[in-house]
């Protein structure tokens, strides 16, 4: 069940296009706003209607956090899986509202995540894979614990994966990301895996990468 109390401000860039035009949503990292990756805008295709999205739980003193992580002795650290599956179908849920709202096409929705919002672009993508075409998924990893519990059983053939880590990255080990190519290849889910040589962020190799290969895959 979506959490009625959350809502998801956002920011956007008109297409070119004034119809079906085909839709991106970004989610930023954690700590951070819809300002962050939509400096990216300006940058990609012009025919992309484009929804930057703030995550809905406010980190003080400034900052938004897809879901809660959690430092205690006892579990070290851990993410708050209940808040991750809330943040997951409020996605789902906006998806749906953006469709009626704007003129873009129903059936040619990609999501860009960095970080938190990559490890949610994962979930939203594996639990309605009906809604999502393409994923754009940088410096983040397969989270399980969000996912269906039937996802070997689920019809995953629609949907292509851009995937891409820093080899340096000191927040999120590289190693974790390097798993993901075998748990995608596994559910029969097209895929493509990169490296750059960065830490926890995106190089302008990457961003070259991705745009193009997110450009032949909207029209």
């Amino acid at each position: 069940m979506v959490d009625t109390s959350l809502s998801l401000q956002h920011v956007i860039r008109e297409s070119n296009l004034s119809k079906n035009a085909p839709l991106l949503i970004m989610m930023h990292g954690y700590g951070s706003d819809e300002n962050d990756l939509f400096s990216f805008a300006s940058e990609l295709p012009k025919e992309l209607f484009i929804i930057s999205v703030r995550a809905p739980y406010p980190m003080q003193p400034y900052g938004n956090a897809w879901y809660a992580i959690n430092f205690d002795a006892e579990r070290g650290k851990w993410n708050d899986n209940v808040q991750a599956i809330q943040s997951r179908d409020l996605i789902s849920k906006f998806i749906d509202e953006a469709i009626a709202t704007y003129p873009v096409d129903a059936d040619n929705v990609s999501l860009l995540g960095f970080s938190q919002g990559s490890i949610l672009s994962y979930a939203v993508a594996l639990t309605y894979p009906d809604k999502i075409r393409n994923v754009v998924a940088l410096s983040g990893y397969i989270v399980r614990d969000i996912f269906p519990d039937d996802i070997e059983s689920r019809d995953y053939s629609n949907l292509d994966f851009y995937c891409s880590h820093g080899s340096v990255d000191q927040v999120i080990p590289v190693d974790w990301a390097r798993q993901t190519p075998t748990f995608l290849n596994s559910l029969n889910i097209k895929n493509q895996y990169s490296e750059f040589p960065v830490g926890h962020g995106v190089a302008p190799q990457n961003f070259y990468e991705f745009n193009t290969w997110l450009s032949t895959r909207i029209s």
